[in-house]
């Protein structure tokens, strides 16, 4: 079980750096077609459509998708103020506390974010860009992210049950 967990976060964070290299792509061609239309003229003025459509898609896929993975590292962004002022029980019951609320949070969030993808592909909603995409297709990735991340915060939860003491730590701490 602890394997196929790990690697699921590993195929989130695959997929997310994947996300930001077609960023890193998509702008990078963009900016070599204005350099081409400076150097060659109005004849040589071309664009890719819809590029900051695109990369914002990827853009949310990349930040949604890396949540999870990145809570396993322990690098997102914390502040230690009070815990590290704490004992182990009180920095423990802490941590519990924290990740109860925050699975039940992203739960919701997971939730109500597949319900808008649904109603998305319901509707037909499509991106106002000028190559049209449906809404749902990007929308996706945000539901596989929230979704890794409430996996992700209900494994570290029982993970840290299991342990009898608080586990997460900044990466910079262990």
């Amino acid at each position: 079980m602890r394997r196929g967990l790990d690697l699921l976060y590993l195929a989130g964070g695959v997929a997310a750096a994947a996300a930001i290299s077609l960023i890193c792509l998509v702008v990078t061609a963009q900016v070599c077609l204005n350099i081409l239309a400076r150097i060659g003229g109005p004849g040589y003025s071309f664009t890719i459509p819809s590029y900051a459509d695109f990369a914002g898609f990827l853009l949310a896929a990349a930040s949604f998708l890396a949540l999870a993975p990145t809570l396993r590292a322990g690098v997102h962004i914390r502040v230690n103020l009070l815990t590290s002022r704490l004992g182990s029980r009180a920095s423990w019951a802490l941590e519990l506390l924290v990740l109860v609320m925050a699975s039940a949070l992203a739960g919701y969030a997971c939730f109500y974010a597949i319900n808008l993808t649904w109603e998305s592909w319901d509707f037909g909603d499509m991106s106002t860009g000028m190559v049209a995409i449906p809404l749902w297709i990007p929308q996706l990735a945000m539901d596989a992210g929230l979704a890794l991340l409430t996996i992700a915060l209900l494994d570290t939860l029982v993970e840290s049950l299991r342990a009898g003491h608080a586990i997460i730590a900044d990466a910079g701490e262990a």
